[in-house]
């Protein structure tokens, strides 16, 4: 679940100025939106590049989820309810992850951004 970069202690600068790890880091603040703006704009980090498709990809599946679940009447509401904590605490923990310039995949989605960072050519 957990790919850890060796290399913490030299983090280099991506295209848009900054460290990598606060460019990582910040495409996940506002969900998909933040992950769409540093996934078109960054040229040369795949570490960058991973975080932000990971960033949309998450935030878009939460939210259909959310969605699917409010359609389900007691049961999905209370699950809709409880996701909304759920979805703070992995929001926090990618944010930190990415900052310490940790390659944290999640199961499924994690494989999917880390393609669609490989496919793109920088």
């Amino acid at each position: 679940m957990e790919n850890v970069n060796n290399n913490t202690a030299s983090v280099s600068k991506s295209s848009t100025g900054m460290s990598e790890n606060l460019a990582a880091l910040l495409s996940y603040v506002l969900g998909f939106i933040t992950g769409i703006i540093f996934f078109v704009i960054e040229k040369e980090s795949k570490f960058v590049k991973f975080h932000a498709m990971q960033s949309i990809l998450v935030s878009a599946a939460l939210m259909v989820l959310s969605f699917v679940l409010g359609l389900i009447p007691i049961i999905g509401w209370i699950a809709a309810i409880l996701l909304g904590p759920v979805s703070l605490v992995l929001w926090i923990i990618l944010m930190v992850k990415a900052y310490k310039h940790v390659w944290f995949k999640l199961p499924v989605i994690g494989d999917i951004a880390e393609k669609q960072a490989d496919s793109i050519k920088l």
